[in-house]
């Protein structure tokens, strides 16, 4: 029996959300807690199950923040570091009338990027049944250390390895390095959660099932792959299984923060009961209407760490339509 479900390690940061305008004319900008990983975990938390972050913030009053969303959301974030010198990373997040997101980072640096090897509580990621991280704590030499050990020893002590590519272009030097640090996830796990546009960015194909084909191809590590393919709706491969489940377009949508973090939580939820053995294609279906429709909610709500939905919620969804 291991003490976590999940363990999360990356970004923990503020979004800052358009929301509206002040009477003098000026965008008001409203500081929503986010970051991929403790998205995913808060999720999770909706659905009962036991979470921890590893990950650094500033000592500041966006840090302290944070620290308390994430623990209100009843994470476990005895493994969170905070630096004094460096400030907590934040994101300024303009919306499209589509829902679509262009992320301005002021992060250079940002303490999330501080985390080193020596700062992993090696205890935590032994004692978890899956281990979560994404691409945003590989941007930089000391945090991607930090994450490469991080992954061998939740491997090590036997942890499902889970992984979401996350490409923000604005954070990398270099597309390039990007693609390989991309790759190099990929590499290492039993899960994934890639966006079409991530496909399409590593495969060179707008064919999202070609594109699938060949990472599966050339990393068969990955059990199952979970393409997200935004309102169009989501596939799922598991050996020689295919399933798409269309988005639930049921209106209201505000904006898309929090929808692929959600979605690759109800995944992990899903794989937590289910296991990846023997999956058919039943499964696999269920599987992603649950998560489609807990991302639609997401994106009826601003932000994300605080908008996860609860369980009844989607249930509620999934029963009426």
């Amino acid at each position: 029996m291991k003490r976590y479900d999940v363990v999360a390690l990356g970004e923990l940061l503020i979004d800052f959300t358009e929301n509206g305008t002040s009477v003098q004319g000026n965008p008001v900008f409203e500081a929503n807690p986010g970051g991929a990983p403790c998205n995913v975990l808060a999720m999770l938390r909706k659905l009962d199950r036991q979470c921890a972050f590893v990950g650094k913030v500033g000592n500041d009053m966006f840090g302290h923040q944070l620290k308390a969303v994430a623990e209100e959301a009843g994470i476990d974030m005895s493994a969170l570091r905070m630096d004094d010198a460096v400030h907590t990373t934040l994101a300024f997040v303009k919306t499209d009338a589509f829902g679509d997101r262009d992320f301005s980072f002021y992060r250079n640096p940002g303490a999330d990027m501080m985390l080193t090897e020596d700062e992993l509580p090696l205890d935590m990621l032994r004692d978890t049944r899956v281990f979560h991280f994404g691409t945003l704590s590989m941007t930089h030499e000391a945090v991607r250390q930090a994450t490469k050990a991080a992954v061998l020893a939740a491997k090590e002590a036997g942890a499902i390895i889970s992984f979401d590519p996350n490409l923000r272009p604005p954070l990398w030097d270099s597309l390039n390095e990007a693609r390989a640090q991309m790759l190099w996830g990929l590499s290492q796990a039993d899960v994934v959660k890639i966006a079409d546009n991530e496909i399409e960015f590593l495969t060179d194909t707008s064919d999202y099932e070609k594109g699938a084909r060949l990472l599966r191809e050339r990393f068969p590590n990955l059990r199952l792959m979970n393409v997200t393919a935004g309102a169009n709706g989501s596939y799922a491969f598991y050996g020689d299984r295919k399933m798409f489940v269309p988005s639930f377009l049921l209106g209201n949508t505000i904006e898309t923060t929090g929808a692929g973090d959600t979605f690759c939580a109800s995944v992990l939820n899903f794989v937590l009961e289910r296991g990846l053995e023997g999956l058919n294609k039943d499964d696999l279906k269920q599987m992603l209407r649950f998560a489609n429709a807990a991302a639609y909610l997401v994106t009826t709500r601003k932000g994300a760490i605080r908008s996860m939905p609860e369980r009844e919620q989607v249930e509620a969804i999934l029963k009426e339509h």
